[in-house]
């Protein structure tokens, strides 16, 4: 695993898409008029005739989906996150989750990561997608974890929710890095705090985690690509051992990963201190990424005062070390 700043690719799942479709002639791709936007002009030029552009009409395209899902095929649907699930709920509900499809639907820009404003910021589609019987959501974290997953969730049985960053993507882990949709991956061990992410906040997490380790601090990592359905286990081991535990995410803190890991940690009956740092019950305004993440909460900074609140320590937390990524680096906010 590397430490930031970390090289990006451009994408990765857009040329993932196209290889796996190469080989698996039931997959069809279909875009909301978003496909440069969501890497598919990739597939529109190398297997044009699998490609449809469905226009501006989501609930449409769910509809379309499900009815090619019906007939064999295995279609990729993709638009950017808000307009996947809140725009379309009803439809994927009704046309691809209510009969359990296979129809792989793939929301781009999560959470703050849009500089769109409140229309354009989906940071309640894992709740929403979370609501939903059959359905498998994904909050992936970087181009290594991205480009494995989509072979991973082909034949996966029902229909899935796949929640990726757009742009320039981060390589955070090595090529011997596994994504597994039944496990969290505990990245370090720690006896003190457990911080818990997944997707856009892995990094800011690994950077919280290094700084208060400098203090003296056993911090654990979890990884949790998956969260729905949420490994428990590890979750709940994990927060058996800890004195407290952070859940860092780029959503909304109600309905997301910090509601799945408070569901697991009640229901196990694990007596670990919780605290979530996320977007907290507001709708954000329009700005740039790195503007968003601080004013909104989602630094490594926040992470780190959370921590440090929570385990009572004395005097002011620890500051992270500021970065300045090069052109073609990414580095956490």
């Amino acid at each position: 695993m590397r430490r930031p700043p970390y090289p990006t690719v451009l994408k990765p799942y857009g040329s993932a898409l196209v290889e796996l479709a190469r080989a698996r002639t039931e997959i069809v791709c279909l875009s909301a008029d978003l496909t440069r936007q969501c890497e598919v002009d990739l597939f529109r030029e190398a297997i044009p005739d699998r490609f449809i552009n469905v226009g501006m009409a989501e609930q449409n395209l769910m509809g379309i989906a499900g009815g090619l899902a019906r007939q064999g095929h295995i279609p990729f649907v993709h638009s950017f996150g808000v307009f996947c699930s809140r725009r379309a709920y009803d439809q994927v509900a009704m046309a691809i989750a209510y009969p359990c499809l296979p129809v792989r639907l793939v929301g781009f820009m999560p959470g703050l990561s849009s500089p769109g404003g409140p229309s354009h910021q989906a940071i309640d589609d894992l709740a929403l997608m979370r609501a939903l019987p059959n359905l498998t959501v994904l909050d992936l974290a970087d181009a290594t974890e991205t480009r494995q997953a989509v072979e991973a969730i082909v034949d996966l049985p029902g229909p899935v929710y796949l929640r990726l960053k757009r742009g320039e993507i981060p390589v955070v882990f090595d090529q011997d890095h596994r994504f597994d949709l039944g496990r969290a991956r505990l990245l370090q061990a720690g006896e003190d705090l457990a911080i818990v992410t997944s997707g856009m906040m892995l990094p800011a997490a690994l950077v919280a985690a290094d700084t208060l380790s400098a203090c003296g601090l056993g911090v654990a990592v979890v990884h949790a690509p998956v969260v729905k359905p949420l490994d428990v286990e590890t979750v709940a081991g994990v927060g058996a051992r800890v004195k407290g535990m952070v859940v860092a995410e780029n959503h909304s803190i109600v309905g997301g990963l910090g509601s799945a890991v408070a569901e697991a940690l009640a229901e196990a009956g694990c007596g670990c201190r919780l605290r979530r740092v996320g977007v907290a019950d507001t709708f954000a305004e329009a700005g740039s990424l790195p503007f968003l993440f601080e004013r909104y909460g989602l630094s490594s900074r926040r992470i780190v005062a959370v921590a440090w609140s929570l385990l009572g320590l004395p005097g002011r937390p620890p500051e992270p070390p500021a970065m300045s990524p090069a052109a073609g680096e990414y580095a956490p906010v």
